[in-house]
């Protein structure tokens, strides 16, 4: 109970600091709010914190053959990006519609969004955990009905601006149980989009372990079924932090095949090997940071 409280009351405190700490990013350009997020990573590097524990864990299990200091360039060029991740957002949750979605330089495969819209399949927009994956539920609600599936934030009291922030543009926040699950099938159905991120680990039940890079990985089993059921389009959708500060290029990629089998295992690993594959391409701009292995097989020990 002691631990509980003491949880809380951190919680309680740093609320006012987060918020005041968006406040503060929202007032910086771009450029030089990732200039500064850099230099926060370039901390994260160099001393003791979670972050760095969780991301050279995943680092280590995902590349166990490179040398070490190529493990270790890549550990702090990932937590500069993840100094970005954290200062854009006073970008793109504090500004202004046109000025926020400014920052979108560069569009790739817009054009499956509208085949699937004008098809009435609708589509479902796998984003995972990579680059500024925030801009893109702004970019797509701001021209298309848009449901989401939303896990409040551990702390309690920045729900309100989290909520705000995600559906300030059109986006329709539904909670992670059965209720949300029939309103992403229902906007499919109208032939909207549903927002899915892939690489969330969804614990123990409506999951089914997948290799993630040659890892077991407790991956979901919904977006299979959500794509069996509705015969949505599924399309991979990601954003790119551009060099400089210089905005972001939006990618829209039709998703391989075998994401519907109706064998789990095998649509999860499917998935994974999709995910995986984007990562190894731009291995920085992936959240690294994140517990991905936290749900482990039975009897195996923990990884963090």
């Amino acid at each position: 109970m002691g631990s509980a409280l003491a949880r809380s009351i951190r919680r309680a405190v740093r609320a006012p600091l987060l918020q005041a700490a968006l406040a503060g990013a929202a007032r910086l350009s771009l450029p030089r709010a990732h200039a500064l997020g850099a230099a926060l990573g370039r901390g994260l590097y160099r001393y003791d914190n979670d972050l760095r524990r969780v991301a050279a864990v995943n680092l280590r299990l995902a590349f166990p053959c490179w040398e070490v200091a190529r493990r270790e360039a890549l550990l702090r060029e990932t937590l500069e990006e993840t100094g970005k991740a954290m200062l854009e957002l006073g970008a793109l949750w504090g500004w202004e519609q046109a000025r926020c979605l400014g920052l979108v330089r560069e569009v790739w495969g817009g054009e499956h969004l509208e085949a699937a819209r004008s098809g009435g399949r609708g589509a479902v927009l796998i984003s995972p955990h990579f680059g500024a994956w925030e801009i893109i539920g702004l970019y797509v609600s701001a021209r298309y009905p848009f449901t989401v599936m939303y896990r409040p934030p551990r702390i309690e009291q920045l729900d309100a601006r989290v909520r705000r922030a995600r559906e300030r543009f059109g986006a329709r926040l539904v909670p992670t149980d059965a209720s949300g699950v029939r309103a992403l099938y229902s906007t499919l159905r109208a032939g909207g989009l549903v927002g899915i991120l892939p690489d969330q680990d969804p614990g123990p039940r409506g999951s089914v372990f997948a290799p993630f890079f040659e890892r077991p990985a407790a991956t979901m089993t919904l977006l299979p079924r959500l794509l069996a059921r509705s015969g949505a389009v599924p399309l991979l959708a990601y954003a790119l932090r551009l060099p400089g500060g210089a905005g972001y290029r939006l990618v829209f990629r039709r998703a391989p095949e075998g994401l519907d089998d109706a064998d789990a295992v095998a649509a999860a690993t499917a998935l994974n090997r999709m995910v995986e594959a984007l990562v190894r391409r731009h291995p920085a701009q992936y959240q690294w940071g994140y517990r991905r292995y936290r749900t482990r097989p039975p009897g195996e020990p923990p990884l963090y």
